[in-house]
């Protein structure tokens, strides 16, 4: 789920909280960061409940007009109870694993604030999508996946009040969330009926190599942070250090340890990660900024043998 991009947003996320509270723990920043990471996963998996409590309201409902004796607007449909066999959704709410980790790690969001569920439900069963899905008169896995990415994708992804929610209970997650976004959608799309439960349950990060890497990356960046200044300050003789913007001077001291600390990292990686970041969390001229700096401490490390880089893929 977690690609190395995130990883280094994340340890930039712990090195700026740092530097803002004047908190020199090291061990606290080494916890936030673990934390910060496994919560990503906590977000997909609440996203994925969400679908589980509209099969819950769906139901209800359904149970509820059975009892009523005039027609309601799901009466209009061939099949009442469509969205409620839907193949792809069944998959996700009889999940048992999905139901143990939700149960793990006490994930009652929902239940305690159903009216989220509500106002999602509404807003599906007033939407043209669920009009068209549940008039068609047939149903397949095809199809049934097609009405969830659809519902994803127009109606849960982009509501304010579920970002607002989210913003409210954790501030990381403000981040998190356009990538978790992504992440469910391309989920359910290839979503198929042989997919086994663990299907649901992806490992947030590829492999132990990724959290190692993350660690490294953020000790280096702030064991070292005195020396990595030096270098930035080298070769920024017209700039006063107060007037680089602290995500760029987090991304500069950043990059440099990734350069010099990480020999199968090649440096084209490293500035682009570096550019790619600035652009999305900096000012609009970081990343000029920032590229012309590293361009001048490669040539620099490599004219002096100080950049030791090993394997595919380098300059």
């Amino acid at each position: 789920m977690l690609t190395r991009r995130h990883i280094r947003v994340k340890v930039m996320q712990c090195i700026y909280a740092l530097t803002q509270s004047k908190d020199d723990s090291l061990e606290k920043q080494e916890k936030f960061l673990r934390y910060s990471i496994d919560s990503m996963y906590t977000l997909y998996l609440l996203e994925l409940s969400l679908l589980i409590e509209l099969h819950q309201r769906a139901s209800e409902q359904l149970q509820l007009s059975s009892k009523k004796y005039l027609a309601s607007n799901e009466d209009q449909y061939p099949d009442q109870k469509k969205f409620v066999k839907n193949g792809l959704l069944l998959k996700i709410v009889r999940n048992e694993a999905l139901k143990e980790e939700l149960k793990k790690r006490k994930l009652n969001n929902w239940y305690l604030n159903e009216e989220y569920v509500r106002i999602i439900y509404k807003e599906m069963i007033e939407s043209e999508a669920y009009a068209a899905y549940m008039q068609s008169g047939s149903q397949s896995f095809a199809e049934d996946k097609d009405f969830l990415v659809l519902l994803f994708k127009d109606i849960i992804a982009p509501n304010e009040k579920i970002y607002d929610y989210f913003e409210d209970d954790k501030l990381t997650w403000v981040d998190d969330f356009p990538i978790v976004n992504t992440f469910v959608l391309k989920l359910l799309k290839k979503a198929k009926e042989s997919h086994p439960e663990s299907f649901f349950l992806p490992r947030l990060l590829k492999d132990e190599d990724d959290m190692k890497f993350a660690k490294k990356l953020l000790t280096k960046t702030l064991l070292k942070e005195a020396e990595w200044n030096k270098e930035i300050e080298g070769k920024t003789p017209n700039w006063d250090k107060d007037r680089i913007a602290d995500i760029d001077a987090i991304l500069l001291k950043m990059a440099i340890c990734e350069l010099l600390n990480f020999p199968s990292i090649p440096e084209k990686v490293t500035i682009n990660e570096a550019l790619e970041i600035a652009k999305e969390y900096s000012t609009p001229k970081s990343s000029i900024f920032i590229n012309g700096i590293l361009d001048k401490l490669v040539k620099e490390y490599k004219s002096t043998g100080k950049l030791n880089k090993i394997g595919r893929g380098l300059m």
